[in-house]
């Protein structure tokens, strides 16, 4: 078997799929997309397809020794993203090849199901794309709480916070307190609640916000500081009892090396970031060898999830499982481009999925409706009181 062709779609708001074609008609699928960087995704993955083309897909990782390395510059968000996308298409090819889903060649399932957890939006959700923050509707967020817990999920993620100074006051400290305390409340004792804080605090900041938040008993807080400060995240998880998660925007075993000696509790590496199956594969190993949990990272669209759903299956250490799925846009969106019946949660789990590579039936023909020449979007870009860049 050979690889003869590829295809790559632009879908909005924020998702690039890619098609690799053999000559025996099976067809691989992957999420090669970097977030907000389309063009240069598909310009990578162009790129990278060099390596592949004509070759025998079920060689993944040949293939994927010959992308990471093939080149004297190497890693980072958009090459490993293209990498990525390109290894989910291989094994799933791989997997629809000898008639498995991809979990068997990881070794076969060691659970029936995946617990999954669903987004309730949070502080500066409704004018993510403007200017300037708005302040966060608590009610809005509970809501948005309860539509969740309708649907059957046992475990909501939020993100407490406005746009944060270095240091903030006093005021806004309680601020953050009190919305966690408000779904608390809510949704008693029996549901978890993970907080998101996209890297928004300061070191500083964390260790004065955190402690204050114990009370809530959370299953994680995720992000609090930006991956740059990796070799600091020490501080961070022995300021609180509260389980640190954190990964999403690292890219590599090495990346991950330091960071899981720190004291965290939870990865998160994406699937469409982080290597593809083949290297999240390994990180999670690894990351069991310190007694670190997994709960990877997937904000994007239904074919990163059905990828990383089948790591899950296979990676004793796994926690839970991050999707969008069923939760507005951009979920509602791309839930259309595949019959995603297999990955609807029942109860708050997923269960067992049973077809061959991926697990996942995409339509053409929606995906070719759905897919642009341009895609304007862009990340967000909030500003500090004083006109200085804030993170979103």
């Amino acid at each position: 078997m050979k690889v003869t062709g590829y295809e790559l779609f632009n879908v909005k708001p924020r998702s690039v799929f890619l098609k690799i074609e053999t000559d025996e008609g099976i067809t691989g699928w992957g999420e090669p997309g970097l977030e907000y960087k389309p063009a240069t995704s598909i310009a990578a993955v162009d790129e990278m397809m060099d390596h592949v083309m004509g070759r025998d897909p079920m060689q993944i990782e040949r293939h994927w020794q010959r992308m990471m390395k093939g080149g004297f510059y190497r890693g980072g968000a958009v090459l490993n993203s293209a990498v990525s996308g390109i290894d989910q298409a291989l094994w799933d090819i791989t997997g629809k090849k000898l008639g498995v889903p991809v979990y068997q060649l990881l070794g076969g399932p060691v659970r029936d199901r995946i617990k999954v957890y669903g987004h309730v939006g949070g502080s500066g959700e409704r004018n993510k794309f403007g200017k300037y923050p708005v302040k966060a509707d608590i009610s809005e967020i509970l809501d948005r709480v309860r539509q969740q817990m309708a649907a059957g999920l046992q475990v909501i993620k939020f993100c407490p916070t406005d746009a944060l100074a270095h240091i903030d006051t006093p005021t806004e400290l309680k601020n953050i307190v009190s919305r966690v305390e408000a779904v608390r409340n809510e949704v008693g004792d029996d549901i978890g609640i993970a907080l998101d804080f996209h890297g928004r605090f300061s070191l500083a900041m964390s260790r004065k916000v955190f402690p204050l938040l114990e009370e809530f008993n959370l299953l994680f807080i995720e992000e609090p500081v930006l991956p740059e400060y990796t070799s600091h995240f020490g501080l961070v998880a022995r300021s609180t009892s509260t389980p640190i998660a954190t990964g999403e925007r690292l890219f590599s075993r090495g990346e991950y090396k330091d960071l899981l000696r720190s004291g965290i509790a939870v990865a998160q590496p994406d699937v469409s970031h982080a290597g593809g199956i083949s290297e999240m594969r390994r990180i999670a190993s690894m990351a069991e060898t310190y007694d670190v949990s997994m709960a990877p990272h997937c904000a994007i669209g239904p074919i990163a999830l059905a990828a990383s759903l089948q790591i899950d299956f296979a990676t004793p250490n796994f926690l839970i499982q991050e999707q969008i799925l069923g939760t507005g846009d951009p979920g509602e969106v791309l839930a259309d481009l595949v019959d995603y019946s297999d990955l609807k949660p029942k109860d708050g789990y997923i269960e067992l999925m049973k077809k061959p590579g991926l697990g996942i039936d995409v339509d053409e023909k929606a995906m070719r409706a759905a897919a642009v020449k341009f895609n304007d979007a862009r990340q967000p870009e909030w500003v500090q009181k004083d006109g200085s860049y804030a993170e979103w």
